[in-house]
């Protein structure tokens, strides 16, 4: 036993550091210390790389931690809302993700203001993100900034899906969003701005949408030039970003309005506040909103073959856990029982099991 202690102990035991008589490279003395660094060249490329990661992540922690300010929008929380902020204020969820919870306002339960940026912090996370730009002409990794209104009960009587998207964004802001799969292709618009497309359920809630809605216009909200180029999504809709495991009932889907922009550079940060101001108006037109009988009944239909399709395949998820478990018991109420069995036993039902398995393998190939 003390042999192979002695056997693993020298395994993992590093070499002796060997020290050259013909040593010729500067060296530090100090009474017996002898400093050479020629012979640290590995601990110094390695010394060299963490210095490297640690002065990326104080750069890019601190970059991101500038992006994510509210100077610009929270003048316009601090008319809108009684309560803009929370008492901590913007809160971040590690170096790339900042938070914001606004509430006290006519027609809006809550605001979530979300920045969502690249992680700058994490140097091979960033280089994998930049390197993969390169081979995916379809991947682009942006600094993004979500406004995440939840209307308050009964602003909007018709449930819909609606968005306006950003052509160049098409890809990257419907690849998370399983609410805008009810949705069509998108389309342009002549009211709009040609880089942007509409995706919508029906023509008309766009033709409501995109028309004045008593004092208040869209169109002429998203013709603000110097908000057009940051602006990535605007979308309102009735379902939940995740496909659900079930159906959630009618009374419970919680409506929301969604303004999705890129993080403007800080000295442009007053570039969008217009655009988010108008999203106030945007929402307190929206109780004038008035679709067609007929449009209102496709939608109804539309949510209710959903659920029919979410109910069944959750149904048959279930049917199929429960029997897994139910063979999985009694394969293991077998075990215990063959377990019980003497040797002698037990050899004999394992002959039987083999020749049965055997016997149901042969008629599987006498069946094809």
């Amino acid at each position: 036993m003390a042999s192979v202690l002695t056997q693993l102990l020298g395994a993992i035991t590093p070499p002796p550091i060997t020290t050259p008589e013909d040593y010729d490279g500067w060296e530090l003395r100090w009474k017996v210390l002898v400093f050479r660094p020629a012979l640290l060249k590995t601990e110094a490329y390695l010394a060299i790389g963490v210095l490297v990661y640690v002065l990326s992540w104080y750069i890019g922690s601190t970059i991101n931690a500038r992006k994510a300010k509210l100077k610009a929008h929270l003048p316009i929380y601090q008319q809108q809302f009684s309560k803009p902020q929370s008492k901590a204020g913007l809160v971040s969820d590690g170096y790339s993700d900042f938070f914001n919870f606004s509430t006290g306002r006519r027609n809006i339960a809550s605001l979530h203001t979300i920045f969502a940026l690249r992680p700058r912090h994490d140097f091979f996370q960033w280089v994998f993100q930049t390197g993969r730009t390169l081979v995916d002409l379809h991947y682009r990794p942006v600094d993004d900034l979500q406004l995440d209104f939840k209307l308050a009960p009964g602003v909007l009587a018709d449930g819909f899906v609606w968005a306006l998207v950003a052509k160049d964004e098409l890809l990257s802001v419907r690849d998370g969003r399983w609410d805008l799969s009810f949705t069509k292709a998108g389309s342009e618009n002549p009211a709009l701005p040609p880089s942007i497309l509409v995706m919508s359920e029906y023509a008309d809630i766009t033709e409501s949408l995109l028309k004045p809605l008593g004092n208040f216009s869209l169109v002429n909200a998203l013709q603000d030039t110097k908000a057009l180029p940051y602006f990535r999504s605007l979308s309102i809709t009735d379902q939940p970003r995740d496909r659900p495991a079930r159906p959630i009932p009618a009374e419970e889907r919680e409506k929301h309005v969604i303004l999705s922009l890129s993080v403007p550079s800080s000295s442009n940060v007053a570039d969008t506040a217009g655009l988010v101001s108008a999203m106030f108006q945007f929402i307190d037109s929206l109780n004038k909103l008035n679709l067609r009988p007929e449009t209102k009944a496709k939608l109804k239909k539309n949510r209710e073959e959903v659920d029919k399709k979410i109910k069944d395949e959750a149904e048959k998820e279930a049917k199929e856990e429960a029997q897994d478990a139910k063979l999985a018991a009694k394969r293991k109420a077998e075990e215990e029982r063959i377990a019980k069995l003497s040797a002698a036993d037990q050899k004999k039902e394992l002959e039987k099991e083999r020749k049965r398995a055997l016997r149901k393998a042969q008629g599987k190939v006498v069946r094809k």
